[in-house]
């Protein structure tokens, strides 16, 4: 996880195409600028990163089962949920799940774990677009290939 460049993701575990869901871990540093103000002699992993670290994996679901052809552009959050603190050194395990796609819209269901409690969870809605940008496009399967999604080839494993 590098919170600065928003690389909020550091592996895949588990991509299921057929079941439309996604485990993913990250692990929180030990120390951030972040945490020089989220807050000063307490440090918190701030929550609307953990809704970031939800929307990635996500989105990254969304762009998996397009077979790396459309983007996910993060829309809307319902009822994120906030459960406990995450400090710096945090082991994450995300994971998520769609719960309808059509339209160019996919909704997920996704929720942060460290060491087993749930920490985090929300109802996430993205917008879906064909790749327009080719350096968007280009990024988006380094990242794939950084966390596991695709082989060296730009196909998946």
């Amino acid at each position: 996880m590098r919170l600065e460049y928003f690389q909020m993701l550091d592996r895949v575990e588990r991509l299921d195409r057929d079941g439309a869901s996604i485990t993913v871990h990250s692990k929180v540093p030990e120390a951030s600028p972040v945490f020089e103000g989220h807050f000063p002699g307490y440090p918190l992993m701030p929550g609307v990163l953990l809704l970031e670290t939800m929307a990635q994996a996500s989105g990254y679901l969304i762009i998996a089962l397009s077979g790396f052809t459309r983007m996910a552009f993060f829309a809307n959050a319902k009822e994120a949920n906030f459960r406990s603190f995450v400090l710096p050194g945090s082991a994450l395990v995300v994971e998520a799940s769609r719960v309808h796609d059509g339209s160019g819209y996919a909704v997920m269901r996704a929720e942060i774990r460290v060491e087993g409690k749930r920490v985090a969870d929300s109802t996430l809605t993205f917008r879906t677009l064909p790749f327009n940008n080719p350096v968007l496009e280009a990024y988006v399967q380094r990242e794939g290939k950084r966390l596991g999604m695709l082989a060296e080839t730009g196909r998946a494993p």
